[in-house]
């Protein structure tokens, strides 16, 4: 059997957020710029606080059946949900959306190699 790869991005919003808080999250801003975002495994944060209070995290995991995309679904959640309790970040509309790129259509240039017979 083999594996497959899972996205799952989980978006909220900011709530009941401090001034401390919006300032430290201002200050990191940077590192959280939807410029960078990638899908990774400890999940990966974006957001603009200074635009709207709305964020979204990216995870990237894997399972061996179609249904272990529900597993890896809550894993994003409860990843979500964690990193943001443990810096004391309210939040609010929490819902996560998830692909299973195996199933995912091909591209223009993997039809063309797969027409050609490349791997």
């Amino acid at each position: 059997m083999s594996t497959r790869t899972f996205r799952v991005t989980v978006r909220g919003v900011f709530d009941g957020l401090t001034a401390e808080q919006r300032s430290e999250l201002l200050s990191r801003a940077p590192e959280h710029d939807v410029l960078r975002a990638a899908f990774t495994p400890e999940g990966h944060l974006t957001y603009d606080i200074a635009a709207r209070p709305a964020f979204t995290f990216r995870f990237l995991d894997s399972g061996e059946a179609e249904e272990d995309i529900l597993e890896a679904t809550e894993r994003a959640e409860e990843a979500a949900r964690a990193w943001l309790g443990e810096r004391g970040y309210g939040h609010k509309n929490l819902r996560s959306q998830a692909e299973d790129l195996s199933q995912a259509p091909l591209g223009k240039r993997q039809r063309r190699a797969a027409a050609r017979g490349d791997a």
